[in-house]
């Protein structure tokens, strides 16, 4: 696409292209995990008992609103990869699970997010005091399921990832309106507070498939964990694009909210550093205003600076990267499930 042409990576649930795609690739790699995903969906529940209330009602209010579960999927698969399904390979799912959980409480308080993946979010429906509180439980919960696991390694991997994930959210709120963030700089955000996480997943899950596999040595290890890592930095650069030429009924939140919340994505960045006089001054003030009233014409101005299909290349780098990482290990239908969910990611820039 040439730096003047209209936005064309829309993606949207009616496009006939790639969403029927999307969904049977999706079906195809969960149904190798069915039994299990069932387990930890059952699981979930269970681990967010409390006696009080309102933590009970917020707990059920998260697990009902779903969502793809694709960090949890990633510890069964990994496991499944590695011939080394047990209880404690649903549990550490679930740990994962709250972590993500946790984080997404506490960042729509700081955000002040009023929607989630289509619904109301809990700060919004019941306050931001309950909402950090019963986060801090999701995470002292799954601290408990860590020692329940008894693994030193996986909680020493899970501890410090929580440790850089908070620092990623600190460091984002720190650079939010700052019109002079660098790409070095944003992957760094990026990294801390999207990938690691998925990282962890596919990390933890393999160390805890070492301890029962001795086939599972410290090379395959490190490509599993490397896959999680590059799948996770792909999945928030297509989230930064979609950000600006995505669906709001695919994406469950509005187009644009992270300008209006003053976050430096990737396609902005770009199209600062590329933009020129009035089209560079009008990205610089909605940033530091939070505003996306002009969104309109923001887009276009991002589009006809290259800076889209600059985001699209990174991520399409980033896909690549994980697809190579995972030639190095087992072949069987746990990694073929791994590459169809890599594939997923690249379908949903088209």
């Amino acid at each position: 696409m040439s730096p003047t042409s209209p936005p064309s990576l829309k993606y949207s649930a009616t496009n006939t292209k790639s969403a029927v795609t999307i969904d049977e690739k999706l079906d195809s790699v969960y149904s190798v995990v069915d039994q299990d995903f069932a387990k930890m969906n059952a699981l979930i529940p269970k681990e967010l008992s409390s006696d009080v209330e309102l933590v009970e009602e917020i707990g059920r209010y998260l697990v009902e609103a779903g969502g793809k579960r694709f960090r949890p999927l990633l510890v069964l698969l990994t496991s499944g990869l590695f011939n080394t399904q047990t209880s404690n390979t649903n549990k550490l799912a679930v740990v994962i699970e709250f972590l993500h959980t946790a984080t997404l409480l506490h960042d729509d308080v700081v955000d002040h997010s009023a929607l989630r993946r289509g619904r109301l979010t809990a700060n919004e429906k019941w306050g931001n005091p309950p909402s950090v509180l019963v986060g801090d439980f999701l995470y002292s919960r799954a601290f408990q399921l860590m020692v329940d696991i008894g693994s030193i390694e996986v909680m020493k991997i899970l501890s410090n990832a929580t440790n850089l994930i908070a620092e990623g959210e600190v460091m984002q709120l720190a650079n939010l309106g700052n019109s002079e963030l660098s790409v070095e700089s944003y992957r760094k955000v990026i990294n801390c507070k999207t990938a690691l996480l998925f990282e962890s997943a596919t990390h933890s899950a393999g160390v805890l498939a070492s301890l029962t596999n001795s086939e599972v040595d410290p090379s395959l290890i490190e490509s599993i964990r490397a896959y999680g890592h590059h799948f996770g930095m792909a999945y928030q650069l297509v989230d930064d694009l979609l950000d600006y030429v995505g669906d709001e009924t695919v994406m469950g939140k509005n187009t644009g909210d992270d300008l209006a919340e003053g976050k430096l994505t990737l396609p902005v960045i770009l199209a600062i550093s590329r933009a020129n006089g009035r089209n560079k001054q009008i990205l610089v003030d909605a940033l530091e205003q939070k505003s996306s009233a002009n969104l309109e014409q923001i887009v276009d101005i991002i589009t006809t600076s290259g800076a889209l299909e600059k985001t699209k290349a990174a991520a399409l780098k980033e896909i690549e990267q994980a697809r190579n990482c995972l030639t190095r290990l087992p072949k069987n239908k746990y990694r073929q499930a791994l590459e169809t969910l890599t594939d997923y990611s690249a379908d949903r820039i088209y």
